[in-house]
Formats: C-alpha cells, sequence, structure tokens
C-alpha cells in the first residue's frame, strides 16, 4: 500500500485537497443558507443543483478530454470551481447559489474523470486495486477533515469559503507539475435503462432510491442539523458520522457479500439502515441517537451501493459491465436530483424529523423489495458466475467504477484458474 501511494502521491494529496473543499462548501451553504435565511425549499433547490451539473458532467467531460486533452480540462475545471467559491459569500441569492452549484458539480465530476484516468494509467494490474481502495479512502478523509475545519471557524464571514477555494487552487498544482501524458481515453456507453430494468430490477430501484439517500446525506445534513438547533461543532461531528460509517462498513459488509446469498445481504443492509433512521426519527432530541443514526444509514447506503452493482453484474455478461455501471450512474444521479427537494418539503411539512423520515423510507423499500423480488427469481436462475465485490462508492464516477470492475474479475478469474 505504501508503494502505491509514493507512487501517486501528488494525485493523492491533490484530491484530498479537493475534497476537502468539497466537503467544506456542502457544509458551508446549509449553515449559510439557514444563517442568511433561506427557505428550506430555497436550500433543498440549490443542494440539488450540485446533481444536475454531475450528471451532464458524466456525460459530457469525456468528449471535452478528448478535444482538448486532459490537463487544460483539469485546469479549466479547477480554475472554475475556486472562482464559484469565492462568489457564493458575495452574491447572496438562492438562485446565484443554485447557478454555482450546478458548475460546481459540473466541475468536480469532470476533475473526478480526469483524476481517476490518471490514476488507472499511473497503475499496474498488480496495483491498480490496490491504488483504488487508497483512492477512496483519500475521498471519505477529505470530506471528514472538512467537518473539522467547518468546526473551527465561522460560517457567517468569508474565511471558510477562502479556506475552500485556497485548497481547491492549491489541489491543482502537484496534480499538473507531476502527472505524465496520458493515452486516448475511452468511456463505455451507458446501457439502455430498460436493459438495465431487465437484467435487475431490484438493482435499478436500489440504485434510484440510493440517490435520494446519498443526496440527503450530503446536501442536507447541515441544514437538518442547523433546523434543531445544533452548534456548529455538533453539525460537523454528525456529518463526519456519516462517512466514518461508511468507511468502516465498507469493507466488511463487502467481505461477506463474496460469502453469502447477496439477495439477503442487500434486505438485511437497506433493513438496518432504514431501522437506524427511525431511531432519530422517534428520539430526535438525543445527539448521540443522532449521530449513531447518521453513521448506520451512512455506513449502509454506501456499502449497498456497491452491493447493487455487484448482484446486477452477477446476471450480466462481462462485456456488459461497463456500459451497466454508467447506466446505474445515472440511475442513481436522478434520484440524487429528486432527493433534496423531497426531503425539503418533508421537513416544512412535517418539521425537522421529516428528514430522518425520507431515508427511513427510502432504505425500507429497498429492503421490501427485495424480498418482493427473492419470491419472483430464484438464485438458481444465476446462469453466471458471481462477480467478486467491488467497493466503490456513488461519488466515483463511471471512470472509476469500470476499472474497479476490471480488477476485481480478473482477480475473480485468477482465483478460479488457480483452483
Amino acid at each position: 500500500m505504501l508503494q502505491v501511494f509514493t507512487g501517486s502521491w501528488a494525485l493523492f494529496i491533490g484530491m484530498f485537497m479537493l475534497m476537502v473543499g468539497n466537503g467544506l462548501q456542502g457544509t458551508l451553504l446549509g449553515l449559510r443558507g439557514d444563517q442568511e435565511g433561506f427557505s428550506t425549499l430555497a436550500l433543498s433547490v440549490v443542494m440539488s443543483a450540485y446533481f444536475i451539473g454531475f450528471l451532464f458532467s458524466s456525460r459530457y467531460t469525456p468528449e471535452l478530454i478528448r478535444r482538448v486533452g486532459h490537463v487544460r480540462v483539469f485546469a479549466a475545471l479547477g480554475s472554475l470551481i475556486s472562482a464559484v467559491l469565492i462568489c457564493y459569500p458575495v452574491l447572496l441569492e438562492p438562485w446565484a447559489w443554485t447557478i454555482g452549484r450546478v458548475v460546481i458539480g459540473f466541475c468536480f465530476c469532470g476533475v473526478y474523470i480526469t483524476a481517476e484516468s490518471w490514476l488507472n494509467d499511473a497503475s499496474s494490474n498488480e496495483t491498480r486495486g490496490k491504488a483504488l481502495s487508497v483512492y477512496m479512502i483519500v475521498q471519505m478523509a477529505g470530506i471528514v477533515f472538512a467537518q473539522w475545519i467547518v468546526s473551527q471557524g465561522d460560517v457567517t464571514g468569508y474565511t471558510p469559503f477562502i479556506i475552500s477555494s485556497v485548497l481547491v487552487s492549491l489541489a491543482f498544482a502537484p496534480v499538473l507539475l507531476s502527472a505524465r501524458p496520458m493515452p486516448a481515453f475511452e468511456t463505455s456507453k451507458r446501457m439502455k435503462i430498460k436493459d438495465l430494468i431487465d437484467a435487475s430490477p431490484l438493482a435499478c430501484f436500489g440504485m434510484f432510491m440510493l440517490g435520494g439517500v446519498f443526496a440527503t446525506q450530503f446536501g442536507m445534513s447541515a441544514v437538518y442539523g442547523s433546523r434543531i438547533g445544533l452548534t456548529v461543532g455538533e453539525i460537523s461531528f454528525f456529518v463526519s458520522g456519516i462517512y466514518v460509517g461508511a468507511l468502516v462498513l465498507q469493507y466488511p459488509i463487502g467481505w461477506l457479500s463474496d460469502r453469502v446469498d447477496r439477495r439477503f445481504l442487500i434486505v438485511g443492509v437497506a433493513l438496518a439502515g432504514g431501522l437506524g433512521s427511525l431511531a432519530a426519527f422517534f428520539v430526535p432530541d438525543n445527539f448521540a441517537i443522532i449521530v449513531f443514526s447518521g453513521a448506520i444509514v451512512g455506513g449502509a447506503s454506501n456499502p449497498l451501493y456497491a452491493l447493487l452493482l455487484a448482484y446486477a453484474n452477477d446476471y450480466l455478461e462481462k462485456d456488459d459491465m461497463a456500459s451497466a455501471s454508467g447506466g446505474f450512474l445515472f440511475v442513481n444521479g436522478m434520484g440524487a436530483i429528486a432527493g433534496p427537494v423531497i426531503v425539503g418539503q418533508m421537513m416544512d411539512v412535517i418539521g425537522t424529523s421529516g428528514y430522518w423520515l425520507f431515508t427511513a423510507v427510502l432504505m425500507l423499500a429497498i429492503g421490501v423489495y427485495g424480498l418482493y423480488r427473492m419470491t419472483q427469481r430464484s438464485r438458481s436462475d444465476l446462469d453466471t458466475e458471481a462477480v467478486p465485490y467491488v467497493p466503490v462508492t456513488a461519488a466515483s464516477t463511471a471512470v472509476a467504477t469500470e476499472v474497479a470492475l476490471e480488477v476485481y474479475i480478473e482477480a475473480g478469474d485468477e482465483e478460479g484458474n488457480a483452483e
């Protein structure tokens, strides 16, 4: 692992600072928007806008890279991110923040695609899997560290936004000064939604629902914390718990995934996440319960994304898996766009507990639908070998997911040949 880090240290350090910047802006906007008197609906639209930009970028950034190259795309998108972060505290209007979030979402997705391409090219077949693991740990660590920075500053001023902008600007220096030229860039086309549904209705349904859960965690957690009267430090601790739970539970659930029927695990993890949400819904005034519920939902939802992807791939030919990952990214993105707006409305109608009721309904729906699908298709219908679990998150672009699939499928093939 140390060899992997030293071989791509500039990229990992750069991505860490980028994730700190991204984690800062998500929490800061929720806190600052609440202090400026933005309505819950306005803030939910602002948070949804990020995922609109992210979804468009996943489609159009590869074409930009093919036309002008990785370095120019990386530098241009980074400059836009830094500029928008500075504009947030200057333009304290929901419409301006919404436009900024679309731009930020587009740029961050493009940066991820470019960085993941560089990481793939810089890694050998033997180190690619470890490199992706370090990359995902760095992403989570950056977001968690961002929450600590938020807890140390005053969100009413310019300083936190300036820090975020500076970190993003600095992040590009080590990457651009050390990155080597890239070969031709190619990504697979997305599989049609109808074909995805035919392959795995459970995976499609689950990906859409998870999109709403992820968007709620990433975009509305700070809004929720501010609405119930938590201090900035408590909000930072709460948001950190979500990502720490995801980091801690990703690999144990992945280990189980390759040893038990994935449908049972999908149902169990989804129900656990739903029950974790209900705990905070019924005990809304206990901070320890709130943090615990956040960690449980975060620890369930992130591995569930990878579980659903692995389960769908069990029913696909290997040549179709890469294109399916792009299709699932689109389905998940559609759910993410709708999520903050719906939870914002629920918080207005039934109160702040609507935050937990929304995530509970989505997670429980996945579990219940999983039980139903088990009555419709027997595991004996699986006419191909189960593919290994790939520890990717919803924040990963199609590039990282495709590379991870190749790594773990190759590993599975080598184990099969060895036997």
